[in-house]
């Protein structure tokens, strides 16, 4: 009976990972074809020609890379999650509310943009520090930070994006 019962939670686990492939293969989730040649193409199709190659940056769910251009100046583009976001899903403005956020750049009149079905944002590559947790100012101007980005959310119901439980 031991054997029958180990057998049993392994085939369970196994189908758990298989179902988990599953959805990991639709295309909603699936970067396979965003090859630096696909990535190049985009780019240049915006008017913008890597010069140093492709530096791929941390970010959970979509694909965010460093570059520098003929001229040497720092990007970063981040392609989104293909069949995850709509355009308007994707839209937000940050800047209006005095969130200090690096803002799109603005390319050929549009600050999102489409290449072999992926929707893509360039901005100019910003540096950043990390405060400093026992000094009060900088913990009280996060503290602010945090709040007036929650009052953002807060002013009117989400259209684009649906509020969960």
């Amino acid at each position: 009976m031991k054997g029958a019962i180990n057998a049993t939670i392994s085939h369970s686990r196994h189908r758990a990972v298989s179902d988990q492939t599953n959805v990991m293969n639709n295309s909603a989730f699936n970067f396979d074809t965003l090859s630096p040649d696909l990535i190049m193409d985009a780019l240049e199709g915006v008017g913008l020609r890597v010069d140093s190659g492709l530096t791929a940056l941390n970010s959970y769910e979509n694909r965010v890379y460093q570059f520098m251009d003929e001229d040497r100046r720092r990007y970063v583009v981040k392609f989104y999650r293909p069949e995850r976001w709509s355009a308007a899903q994707i839209a937000l403005d940050l800047a209006s509310a005095e969130i200090p956020a690096v803002a799109p750049l603005a390319l050929q009149g549009a600050t999102l943009h489409t290449h072999a079905g992926f929707f893509f944002t360039l901005f100019p590559s910003v540096g950043g520090r990390q405060y400093e947790i026992d000094n009060l100012d900088q913990l009280e101007w996060v503290g602010r930070f945090l709040g007036r980005i929650h009052q953002v959310g807060g002013e009117r119901l989400f259209a684009e994006r649906p509020t969960m439980g």
